[in-house]
């Protein structure tokens, strides 16, 4: 019991986490030409991203332009963007990093995929492809704002928490969660999708076999196998409560 309730800890810790390393920021760096790309905007990849994150709220600045005071002294209240290529002989593939200032992965997209054979096209349909993970990603001035359906790079830090109460009540969820979901590997766990496809949640593996720190963009817990059936578990008003869940690893 002990070490159950450390992990619900651990994955409350997590999202603590997660909020300090990404919600703190108001500007992002975009370079103004990628390492895979001989030419300046290359495609408009370079403007694309620019103009997305600037439509989500953040003030982004391409890193040849004059920056303000503020971040000119100090780097590390900006986030760099970069891209990195990873393309097989018929898809295109990108995936979009957000780094902070020692170089360190905050945000990490999806792979981003094309088909299309005009390179113009398939870059720019893989881009916009690869920003979808960025969807709920957004700075509100004065009350900066994440949420993300990417697991934090960094979830070794170190973090305080404070003890929930042991003897809690645990609330079945009364609608189950019927629709099947697809556990897609990722670095460090799974991703789980409906048939959209839509990321549903986030799994990140833990030293417990069949339990699973979670994220679902809204609630924060953990995802355990019990009697052969799958729960994501998670507090609320200080009960926890147990909802079920049918995935196909």
């Amino acid at each position: 019991m002990k070490r159950y309730l450390f992990i619900v800890l651990l994955a409350i810790s997590f999202s603590v986490q997660a909020q300090s390393n990404t919600g703190n920021y108001k500007y992002i760096i975009v370079p103004e030409k990628f390492s895979f790309l001989k030419q300046v905007n290359r495609y408009g990849l370079n403007t694309l991203i620019k103009t997305f994150f600037e439509e989500k709220g953040f003030t982004v600045y391409f890193d040849n332009a004059e920056i303000p005071q503020e971040i000119a002294t100090d780097r590390c209240k900006a986030l760099a963007a970069d891209l990195q290529e990873n393309n097989t002989m018929f898809v295109t593939n990108v995936t979009l990093l957000l780094k902070d200032c020692r170089g360190a992965v905050v945000m990490k997209s999806k792979p981003g995929k094309s088909r299309e054979k005009e390179y113009e096209t398939s870059y720019n349909l893989a881009l916009k492809d690869a920003l979808t993970s960025f969807n709920d990603f957004k700075y509100v001035a004065g009350n900066p704002s994440v949420v993300s359906n990417q697991a934090p790079t960094n979830a070794n830090a170190e973090v305080k928490t404070t003890p929930l109460p042991v003897n809690q009540p645990v609330a079945a969820k009364t609608e189950a969660q019927e629709a099947l979901l697809y556990a897609q590997p990722i670095s460090n766990g799974y991703q789980l999708i409906d048939a959209t496809p839509k990321i549903i949640m986030t799994l990140l593996k833990t030293s417990v076999e069949d339990c699973y720190i979670s994220n679902s963009g809204s609630m924060n817990g953990i995802v355990i196998k019990k009697n052969g059936n799958w729960f994501f578990e998670y507090y609320k008003n200080n009960v926890l409560v147990s909802e079920k869940l049918s995935i196909k690893f």
